[in-house]
């Protein structure tokens, strides 16, 4: 008899599709602004905004800078690398950003065959450090919504993931014991070791195939084979 009772998961990179989702919307961007003038070519752009969007998100993640200096810094400080400086433009970038994003719909395979699966089962909810203006729209516009009793997000519990706060929270919130809860999400450090700290499961969502040497309780590398674990 399976132990787990409720499932938490991850949703960007990990059920919804962030790169793939990130990149659509950064052409969408990349025409409306006619950047080709500024980059000379959309990979220059995308290259490097996420330079400076990776160094920034770790300075989040460690208290460093606030959610509104985040939002539209990556945006001047790609700009800033061509030569142009102006606040304005990368704050209409970073708003639009914000709007079009979560209107994107791509999902890892298998993501609604296997939510239909688990939530006829478990009890299904989301952890995640996105912003929440936008990650409940991304649930609600890719129809995932339906599956997820509870979204516990980053900014709600005070802290982010790999911090035990948050992932205490999501437990508390619903009463759920950690030995019968089990986390999944794409990030080793973030998701799966973070959850591993504060003694729960976890399954690594693993699609690349990215070499370790953690002990970790689950690996796979598509949302299908949850199926076969619970």
């Amino acid at each position: 008899m399976n132990k787990y009772k409720h499932i938490y998961f991850d949703l960007d990179r990990t059920i919804w599709d962030f790169d793939k989702n990130a990149r659509d919307t950064f052409i969408d961007i990349y025409d409306k602004y006619n950047l080709e003038i500024i980059f000379n070519s959309f990979d220059n752009f995308y290259n490097t905004y996420e330079k400076h969007n990776d160094i920034l998100w770790n300075d989040y993640r460690e208290g460093k800078i606030e959610k509104s200096i985040l939002s539209y810094k990556r945006f001047s400080l790609t700009l800033e690398e061509f030569g142009i400086n102006d606040e304005e433009l990368a704050k209409k970038i970073a708003h639009d950003y914000i709007i079009i994003s979560p209107t994107k719909k791509e999902l890892f395979p298998f993501a609604h065959e296997t939510l239909e699966y688990l939530h006829q089962k478990y009890n299904l909810y989301i952890i995640t450090n996105g912003f929440n203006e936008v990650q409940f729209t991304k649930l609600k516009n890719s129809d995932l919504d339906k599956y997820f009793l509870e979204v516990f997000t980053s900014e709600d519990a005070g802290a982010q993931k790999p911090n035990p706060i948050i992932f205490q929270h999501a437990l508390k919130n619903v009463n759920a014991h950690i030995n019968e809860s089990i986390m999944i999400g794409d990030d080793l450090q973030v998701d799966v070791l973070g959850a591993k700290n504060i003694g729960l499961d976890q399954v690594f969502f693993n699609p690349d195939n990215i070499s370790h040497s953690e002990s970790i309780t689950h690996e796979i590398s598509s949302l299908k084979e949850l199926q076969e674990i619970l």
